[in-house]
């Protein structure tokens, strides 16, 4: 079992360390906004475990990835408590890419390895949609 600690450090801000003891400041008063917010941080370990996924299919299928940009945008429900109820995740990819492959990569990602995608579909829909860019861009 893996272990996180949670501190309370004054009014509603917290300092987090992970299983791995690495720490971030957490504030859940959104109004003061000294420090993300626990949901806020789900939308972003959204985009961090399927962009893992992207970087290592991609690599394993000889893609040259030179830019990954994941935009995870998110509506939650208006009554408490406020979960999760709709994602859209655009990946935006530049270098040597296959389409076809960057495709595959998606899919993958989202329908059988990122973990956080697997939990937040159980209250959320998931749609995304990939841009390869050009060089310039």
């Amino acid at each position: 079992m893996q272990t996180a600690q949670v501190k309370w450090i004054g009014e509603e801000r917290f300092v987090a360390t992970g299983p791995s003891g690495h720490a971030i400041a957490i504030d859940s008063d959104r109004k003061s906004n000294t420090a993300m917010g626990p949901m806020e941080m789900l939308l972003m370990a959204l985009g961090a475990c399927t962009a893992t996924d992207i970087v290592i299919i991609l690599k394993k299928k000889r893609q040259k990835l030179e830019y990954l940009n994941v935009v995870c945008s998110g509506e939650r429900a208006a009554d408490p408590p406020q979960v999760w109820t709709k994602f859209e995740l655009v990946y935006q990819l530049r270098g040597e890419l296959d389409d076809a492959a960057v495709k595959h990569a998606i899919e993958l990602s989202e329908g059988k390895y990122c973990s956080v995608s697997a939990m937040l579909e159980k209250t959320a829909s998931l749609k995304w949609r990939y841009e390869i860019l050009s060089p310039g861009e």
